[in-house]
């Protein structure tokens, strides 16, 4: 004998699929993520940021590769080809530049991270002054590159600057930091140093304090050292706020001049020479058209090493 449901019972189990049945709770239907993301922003909202972006970056940049190809002056343009690149690379100091480039951009990015860390775990400590110390460790970020730059070449002078002076007090004799051809690049790169270990120190500071503390009280309650804290929880964690830190030094790294120019010009001779030096001094003989080639090599040489370099980084990171 077969029964067949009544039209009332039929209803009742829909209302019930539905959740709409009396007594029952509603469940909200999950939405798909970014269902409504073109509702909470519409496309108008985009505008201002991609007009200064195309009016600050794209334009600049297309310029640059259609002067790279000329010889040009204010009065006068004349497409020459590639034959600026080929220039370029003729310059003595194109070598050297591109060394002096990879070794500042390596050195203080590499000791940026370590410092920043080793700062940001002090800072995040149970410390007296905590604040004041996070204010002084920052401090050097918010003052002129070139005010630094000049500051430290009168501190790094071999016979008169305060450093040297406070090493002889000690019976040390201080090095000819700026004007010894195989220290000035490494001079320079520990005062680049010094002026911007306080920015990764903050980033470092802001991950640090995002990590929760229940992960760290698991690990005391189960006998974890201070270390293996660090090692396995502190450092993993991490990850994103180290990333971020060797990204935004190697391209500071990579492109510095400001500094490198105001305590050496590039001297002694072409040993602290960087490929913006190169580019500058280029600008300055009137060869605007053969600098717009050397803007254009540096902006490919970075995007060559920090491409990759982002893109193993991030792998590593959603890989974990």
């Amino acid at each position: 004998m077969s029964i067949t449901p009544s039209a009332a019972a039929l209803q009742e189990a829909e209302d019930i699929a539905d959740g709409d049945a009396p007594g029952l709770r509603r469940t909200p239907r999950r939405r798909k993520p970014g269902s409504n993301m073109a509702k909470q922003y519409p496309m108008w909202f985009y505008l201002p940021a991609g007009i200064l972006f195309i009016v600050l970056f794209i334009v600049p940049t297309i310029a640059s590769f259609y002067f790279s190809l000329t010889r040009w002056s204010l009065f006068d343009i004349q497409f020459i080809g590639f034959a600026n690149y080929v220039q370029f690379f003729k310059e003595p100091a194109l070598v050297q530049g591109f060394t002096n480039t990879f070794i500042f951009g390596f050195v203080t990015s590499a000791l940026k991270v370590v410092l920043g860390l080793l700062i940001a775990l002090v800072l995040t400590g149970r410390i007296i002054g905590r604040t004041f110390l996070r204010a002084v460790i920052f401090f050097p970020v918010l003052v002129s590159t070139i005010g630094v730059g000049i500051t430290f070449k009168v501190l790094m002078d071999p016979f008169d600057g305060l450093i040297n002076n406070a090493l002889a007090v000690i019976g040390i004799q201080g090095p000819a930091w700026l004007t010894d051809p195989a220290l000035a690049i490494y001079s320079v790169a520990l005062v680049d140093v010094w002026r911007g270990v306080g920015l990764a120190t903050l980033i470092f500071i802001a991950g640090i304090v995002a990590i929760p503390q229940e992960y760290f009280e698991a690990a005391k309650v189960d006998g974890a050292s201070a270390w293996n804290s660090f090692w396995n929880i502190t450092l993993p964690l991490l990850r994103p706020a180290t990333v971020t830190v060797i990204i935004l030094s190697l391209i500071g790294g990579l492109r510095s001049f400001d500094l490198i120019w105001a305590m050496t010009k590039g001297g002694p001779g072409f040993s602290s020479d960087v490929i913006s030096s190169v580019i500058f001094k280029q600008y300055q003989a009137g060869f605007f058209g053969l600098s717009a080639a050397g803007n254009v090599i540096l902006f490919l040489v970075v995007t060559a090493v920090i491409v990759p370099i982002f893109w193993a980084l991030n792998r590593k990171q959603v890989e974990q």
